[in-house]
């Protein structure tokens, strides 16, 4: 297949952040060429943005029921390969769905759907069609982070007993939703954001990590979901106790009311050997200590990383990569397995799937149950 993939958005329009950085890290290797949207509620925002981004106005589209339709009427030549969704939650199944049925690839900003039941129904529409769904969970996407999951995997750790997760932020510590502020006012919007705001937006970014990492599910939690600033619909901190499957125990904690903090994702992974440490913020080094021995900072880019992390390392050792590059090898992975469906071929490739998306519903629904129930611990069940 010697082209290009074409691929069209819905959201990510203009004061939009998400969007813009789709398109940034989507761009990044060469693979991939927007040619569609539609990019705002407002038609005349999307056609703006296209504008903006040169691209042909008969494909910048006034919404996106219009876009699947009209993208699939065109010869298979000029249409879309996949679209990327980068809008709120609540329009993400429906969205799918609908590209889905019109025989799109689709990837997916994270949470998934609204809630668990549209989460398992487009999980089942994903089978049926047989189409590449993938969801943007980027932090599985850094070098560090498959290094530690290479770790885990070789048995240095020895048998995992504990992990232990944080995500903090500073970004709601103000009722910033009360003056308009866009990307808040629709995350404390129940209608629009679902059943949570901070574990919804941030907390499933600790546990998709730890799972990617480890390989451990959770078994039942304990959750306490709090809202600090008053006057809020859905809560801005979340404290949660974790039972795993087989036995190790885990502790996840998010807020995006933490003052001081600006975006710090943390992961620490206890073993009966060993253990690892990685930060988002620092994401080019990862901690490993070995029981009785020494304690080694690892380094993205070294020659004596695994064959995993050196796959997804673009620069050399020295040259800091981040936040952008981490979302691209997510794009790099899903392109992949996008071109290995379109020529027939099997393959494997890792990316954050249609699974994750329902793990992580299951994960919210859980916790929120938790957090509302005296008897506090509930299992996560039917997954």
């Amino acid at each position: 297949m010697k082209r290009k993939l074409r691929y069209g958005m819905i959201g990510g329009g203009p004061d939009a952040l998400i969007g813009g950085v789709h398109r940034v890290a989507a761009n990044l290797d060469g693979q991939l060429e927007l040619v569609a949207g539609a990019f705002s509620s407002d038609a005349g925002r999307s056609r703006r943005t296209g504008k903006e981004l040169f691209l042909d106005p008969k494909r910048v589209y006034d919404n996106y029921e219009e876009m699947a339709k009209r993208e699939k009427d065109l010869p298979e030549s000029e249409r879309i390969d996949f679209v990327s969704i980068t809008t709120p939650n609540y329009l993400h199944a429906q969205m799918a769905a609908t590209f889905l049925t019109h025989g799109f690839h689709v990837v997916c900003d994270k949470p998934m759907t609204l809630n668990l039941k549209e989460a398992r129904a487009l999980r089942a529409l994903v089978r049926r069609t047989g189409k590449i769904f993938g969801l943007t969970h980027n932090y599985t996407g850094y070098p560090m982070v498959k290094e530690a999951r290479e770790i885990v995997r070789s048995g240095k750790l020895g048998k995992i007993i504990k992990i232990v997760t944080e995500y903090s932020q500073d970004w709601l510590l103000d009722r910033i939703e009360a003056t308009g502020q866009k990307q808040a006012t629709w995350r404390m919007d129940p209608e629009l954001a679902g059943m949570s705001c901070c574990l919804g937006d941030i907390g499933t970014h600790a546990e998709n990590l730890s799972r990617y990492i480890t390989g451990m599910e959770i078994h039942s939690l304990c959750a306490d979901l709090a809202t600090l600033v008053p006057g809020r619909k859905l809560e801005d901190d979340a404290s949660l106790l974790l039972r795993y499957r087989g036995g190790a125990k885990g502790v996840l904690h998010c807020s995006q009311v933490s003052c001081g903090e600006a975006n710090n994702l943390n992961i620490r992974v206890y073993g009966t050997r060993g253990s690892l440490a990685w930060r988002q913020e620092q994401p080019n080094e990862l901690q490993h200590a070995v029981k009785g021995g020494s304690t080694r900072m690892l380094q993205r880019g070294s020659s004596r990383l695994s064959a995993q992390a050196r796959k997804f390392t673009r620069l050399p050792a020295g040259h800091p990569e981040g936040f952008i590059e981490a979302f691209a090898n997510i794009y790099l992975e899903i392109v992949s397995a996008i071109r290995a469906k379109i020529e027939g071929q099997q393959g494997t490739f890792d990316f954050p799937t249609v699974e994750d998306g329902v793990m992580g519903m299951a994960f919210i629904e859980a916790a929120v149950e938790s957090s509302r129930s005296d008897a506090k611990w509930v299992r996560l069940d039917g997954v």
